[in-house]
C-alpha cells in the first residue's frame, strides 16, 4: 500500500494528523494518539481535573 493511501486520524491532543503504522494494524480501531507523549499529556488533563483542590 502506498503512503498517501494509508488511513489517517487526527490526534485529540495536538491536532496534527498521523497515519496507520504497521505495529497498530491489529487495533487501529482503539488509537487515538499519535505517540505516547500525546497519550500521556490527555491522561495528565484528566488527572488534573479529578483532583479537587483542598478546602474549598
Amino acid at each position: 500500500m502506498k503512503k498517501e493511501h494509508l488511513p489517517t486520524k487526527t490526534c485529540p491532543v495536538c491536532n496534527r494528523p498521523f497515519s496507520w503504522r504497521k505495529k497498530w494494524e491489529k487495533n487501529w480501531e482503539n488509537v487515538k494518539y499519535c505517540s505516547k507523549k500525546c497519550g500521556s499529556l490527555a491522561r495528565q488533563k484528566v488527572r488534573l481535573k479529578d483532583e479537587k483542590p483542598d478546602g474549598f
